[in-house]
């Protein structure tokens, strides 16, 4: 009987590389590299009215909210902004976001600030500047806080001073509670 010699063991770089090569794979599966889901909303609610995705509020402008990206506590959303309407659309700064429960009332406790430093790990705000959305063009904005206890169901949200507000359902409930910090990103460029 012939017994089966074993394989001589990888070299050393090898396995590094193997091991690397699925560690990438590993956290790639778990979310730390997905891109947010900028799929239109269409979840509806009788709490609080949500534009259906397909329309265009009397505001001229459509926000969708993308899914919750989660990593050691922190948590990030993609807030986009698509003009809908037929003429330009002119933007300049941080949204002003409220979140609320499922009933629609405001989440007490949390603040919303602009810019991302009084959130702990989150990435640095790109600060404000002016855009111009022709029609159909969309900007971007992020949400950052970091994980509480409580849920928020909704968002208003008001693009900029003295702008009509849209009320927005995200895809998953957003885990922030008392005494949290809300931070936005200002609006960057169309993409």
């Amino acid at each position: 009987m012939t017994v089966p010699r074993p394989s001589p063991p990888c070299p050393r770089p090898i396995r590094r590389a193997l091991l690397a090569g699925a560690l990438v794979f590993a956290v790639a599966g778990c979310g730390f590299f997905s891109e947010p889901d900028h799929r239109p909303l269409t979840v509806h609610s009788p709490a609080v009215a949500v534009p259906r995705a397909a329309e265009c509020p009397p505001s001229g402008v459509r926000v969708d909210a993308g899914r919750v990206d989660a990593a050691m506590g922190l948590r990030a959303m993609t807030l986009t902004l698509t003009n809908c309407s037929g003429r330009p659309y002119r933007l300049n700064g941080h949204p002003s976001v409220r979140v609320l429960d499922e009933k629609g009332a405001a989440l007490t406790g949390v603040r919303t600030v602009q810019g991302t430093d009084q959130v702990p790990m989150a990435p640095e705000d790109p600060g404000a500047h002016p855009l111009t959305l022709d029609p159909g063009e969309s900007a971007r904005a992020a949400l950052y806080w970091r994980m509480a206890a409580e849920n928020g169901t909704y968002l208003k949200v008001v693009p900029q001073p003295g702008r009509a507000a849209v009320n927005v359902r995200p895809p998953e409930t957003l885990d922030i509670g008392p005494e949290n910090t809300l931070g936005t990103t200002a609006w960057t460029s169309p993409f």
